[in-house]
């Protein structure tokens, strides 16, 4: 059995009832462990005590705007991401939050499939971290920008320059769908379809090897769209 205190928080900020249990149940069905707060004062002091992975911030809350918030855990070195889910939903609404650091905005009424997707994504976002330019990790997966090399914990994975091309466009991408034309055009530089199978044979020889070394995929196939590269799934 998962241990609680394993799972990633996710902070959620709203008085609403209905709207914060609906998240919070959102957050649970992730697989993250939410912690509820009804106020601006103490959802920002809660934002700013604890290791969050993710922040949900309503706007209109007691005591302040959830968006003003964001510049304020920023300054105060949070790393977490924010999403803002809010009944001003507007294109403006939303512009608005996202020039102040918003990293997602969500209306409501929100559909819980697409609360859960984006969820997903910034928690998958958020597990990738990029140092100096230098190193992008995803758990125990690292890849090493300037000696173009891939390692899983401390095993080397032997790529060649053309995978570690793959890996390195798949990295950048994690979690979305990279179809076979992104590939073409990025990592072979063509842009019409050739007509071969050279996509699948590079992805399938990188997908042996990472599944290989971590003992879990990390590339999936997305039947009729193209490759997920996620390898906390």
């Amino acid at each position: 059995m998962t241990n609680p205190e394993t799972l990633p928080k996710i902070l959620i900020v709203e008085d609403d009832a209905v709207a914060a249990d609906a998240i919070a149940h959102a957050v649970t069905d992730i697989g993250a462990r939410p912690v509820t707060r009804t106020s601006y004062a103490d959802g920002l002091t809660e934002a700013e005590s604890g290791a969050y992975a993710v922040i949900v911030f309503d706007r209109m809350l007691p005591g302040g705007d959830g968006i003003d918030a964001i510049a304020k855990l920023r300054a105060a070195g949070s790393t977490a991401l924010v999403m803002v889910v809010s009944a001003l939903g507007r294109a403006a609404n939303k512009i608005e939050g996202l020039e102040k650091g918003a990293d997602d905005y969500l209306a409501k009424p929100f559909d819980p499939d697409e609360l859960r997707a984006r969820l997903r994504a910034l928690l998958r976002r958020q597990s990738m971290q990029v140092l100096d330019n230098d190193l992008i990790a995803f758990g125990a997966l690292q890849i090493r920008m300037k000696a173009r090399t891939v390692h899983a914990g401390q095993t080397h994975i032997a790529v060649s320059p053309k995978e570690f091309e793959l890996i390195t466009f798949f990295a950048r991408n994690a979690g979305e769908v990279v179809t076979r034309m992104q590939l073409l055009e990025t990592v072979w530089n063509l842009h019409f379809d050739p007509g071969t199978n050279v996509v699948d044979v590079h992805v399938g020889r990188l997908r042996r090897k990472l599944e290989q070394a971590l003992g879990q995929p990390a590339i999936h196939t997305a039947r009729g769209e193209g490759y997920i590269f996620d390898p906390a799934r």
